[in-house]
């Protein structure tokens, strides 16, 4: 089994007009080629994405429709990015969504490429595996383990801190597949991650909120920890939490 800190990885961002995978288009990307003793070969550029930049959007980035203005199609580089992947393992904060962010450009431009097939380690997950940060945001996770700010919410920033994070995270794990196998079955969390109850152990989550949430299209983590509250509940000696929903307020 190839040690962890033998492989090469990629570590990729990328800053959006919005988060549809499939409507929304990128406006700047960070790619760098890295393994556990240096970062190697960079890529970094902003992109017109042919259509407004929402306000909330520009509000995370801080990315203006004047800064992209005039700057390249991303048609234009998805060559040079894919060749920089290769096939290697793809490292990010979420990184589903930035990859099929990239192939769908891809797609739309006509360029065939295999970056679906790339294998890939979300630090978001191997953070709710780690479960000992307060909260598993990139920030919270790079406060959590002392590593430098890196400056304004921006791509390369964040890839710069993401690859101290993963190399944070991933250290329990001697090899690629152990960790593959730690992150192949679902992470059942702790404390409601997002939503109204955003914070809250799942055992004060009231079960209405429970029932409504466990047929959204969330993420498996949060399915799985939804289900087996819900389980648990049904389960259990727990009358009164089950009947009122608003028992834990």
């Amino acid at each position: 089994m190839p040690a962890l800190d033998k492989e090469i990885f990629i570590c990729l961002d990328c800053e959006t007009t919005g988060l549809d995978a499939n409507l929304d288009k990128i406006i700047e990307v960070a790619i760098v080629q890295f393994d556990f003793e240096k970062n190697g070969l960079t890529y970094e550029s902003l992109f017109d994405p042919e259509m407004p930049i929402p306000e909330v959007s520009m509000a995370i980035h801080n990315i203006s429709q004047e800064m992209v203005a005039g700057q390249p199609l991303i048609a234009s580089a998805i060559p040079e990015m894919l060749a920089l992947i290769g096939k290697n393992i793809i490292i990010g904060h979420g990184i589903e969504f930035d990859v099929a962010l990239i192939a769908n450009a891809a797609d739309r431009a006509g360029i065939p490429h295999t970056l679906r097939n790339n294998r890939t380690f979300d630090t978001l997950r191997m953070a709710r595996l780690y479960g000992e940060s307060p909260t598993n945001s990139l920030e919270q996770l790079r406060q959590h383990f002392n590593i430098p700010h890196e400056g304004a919410h921006r791509a390369m920033s964040d890839v710069i801190v993401n690859i101290g994070v993963f190399k944070y995270l991933a250290r329990r794990y001697k090899s690629t597949e152990l960790l593959f196998d730690a992150l192949s079955r679902p992470i059942l969390l702790k404390t409601m991650p997002l939503g109204p109850h955003k914070g809250r152990s799942m055992k004060e989550v009231p079960i209405e909120y429970l029932r409504w949430a466990v047929t959204k299209n969330f993420d498996q983590d949060l399915i799985h920890s939804l289900r087996t509250e819900l389980k648990r509940r049904k389960g259990g000696n727990l009358f009164s939490q089950a009947t009122n929903p608003f028992s834990g307020l």
